[in-house]
């Protein structure tokens, strides 16, 4: 088992990669990079379900990963495919609803956990990272929903 020191040098550098946090620091990335974990799940394993409570956030550092939500048939449908770089479940993570959507992986992935509660104590110990890190996710946030705006617009030509 590697120590904390050596795990929070792989966080950090694990953040720096996925390009989501380059407004920070690299002293606020390495102050963050101990609030999160480092996950592994295989093929066709499932994340977390649609509906669900929102209690973590994942940034995939390695694999693909399916978000997937249920029509009204009932039938599970591919929303997007998501690779490295790429966030999700920060939406219930911010806002306490429940998952709006079903995540499952597509091959082997290698994931970058931030849990509720960690960011919770982000906030209080670290106000200022948190509150550039939480930018950085609203950030991107709002760059996917002009992306999808744009998307519908074209779908009404």
């Amino acid at each position: 088992m590697p120590d904390s020191s050596y795990l929070i040098d792989e966080i950090r550098d694990m953040l720096l990669d996925c390009g989501l946090f380059n407004s920070l620091s690299p002293s606020e990335v390495l102050s963050v990079a101990s609030y999160f974990n480092i996950s592994q799940f295989k093929p066709d394993a499932i994340i977390c379900n649609e509906g669900d409570a929102g209690s973590f956030m994942c940034i995939i550092h390695f694999g693909a990963v399916s978000v997937r939500k249920t029509n009204s048939s009932g039938e599970q449908v591919e929303l997007a495919k998501l690779h490295k770089g790429r966030a999700f479940g920060e939406m219930a993570v911010l806002d306490g609803e429940r998952r709006s959507a079903s995540c499952i992986a597509v091959s082997d992935c290698t994931l970058l956990m931030l849990a509720k509660d960690s960011l919770d104590k982000m906030l209080q110990e670290a106000p200022k990272s948190a509150a550039k890190l939480i930018r950085a996710i609203a950030v991107a946030m709002s760059k996917r929903l002009r992306m999808v705006d744009g998307q519908l617009v074209e779908q009404q030509i």
